[in-house]
């Protein structure tokens, strides 16, 4: 008999937030969080209208709050948004729903466009597995680079299909929340849209 497979996209899906803005709040501040969106809305407005990729409008953000800054203290301050905020906006029905997979023996996977640096520590405590981009990491600082392609869209379909053998697995589960979701959604047998 196969083994369950759950897919779980983060942002949105297992939280109420984007957790790349959270980061941003609770790393710069609220005041340099808005002053620094206010300086990038052409970036936002050009995403929007899709003049530019994803991809290149969270570097360009990422490069703004975070480029230059050293590793181990971004890391260090991710862990503690972890471990004393990251709770507030997780979503009940979702982490409850994760459980239950996890107690029903399937293997659980997020699959994020977040940053491992932040999902990582609250799925190793979750005891679940995480597919995420990486940020880009030179002389021990963060360049505001990505070292992988943005997890999001036809990428997530991809990383998955290197990570796991889904022929393995029956049945297989998805939850997302939107349109970057779309492809792992649909390499499920029960996809969930906006399940939570």
């Amino acid at each position: 008999m196969k083994k369950g497979l759950a897919l779980f996209d983060f942002d949105g899906t297992l939280t109420t937030k984007d957790t790349l803005l959270e980061i941003v709040k609770y790393q710069k501040g609220e005041l340099f969080f808005y002053f620094g969106f206010f300086l990038l809305s052409p970036v936002m407005v050009l995403y929007k209208l899709k003049l530019i990729k994803n991809w290149r409008a969270k570097e360009i953000m990422l490069g703004f709050f975070f480029g230059g800054d050293s590793i181990d203290k971004f890391q260090r301050k991710c862990e503690d948004f972890v471990a004393y905020k990251l709770h507030a906006i997780l979503r009940p029905e979702a982490i409850k729903k994760l459980k239950e997979h996890l107690a029903n023996n399937d293997r659980v996977v997020v699959v994020t466009a977040s940053s491992y640096n932040w999902v990582a520590p609250w799925c190793k405590a979750m005891n679940v597995e995480l597919i995420a981009t990486q940020l880009q990491v030179k002389d021990n600082h963060l360049t505001g680079k990505l070292e992988t392609r943005n997890c999001y869209g036809v990428e997530k379909a991809n990383r998955i299909n290197a990570f796991l053998n889904l022929a393995d697995y029956s049945p297989v589960y998805a939850y997302g929340d939107t349109r970057g979701d779309k492809e792992m959604l649909a390499l499920a047998e029960f996809p969930f849209y906006r399940k939570f």
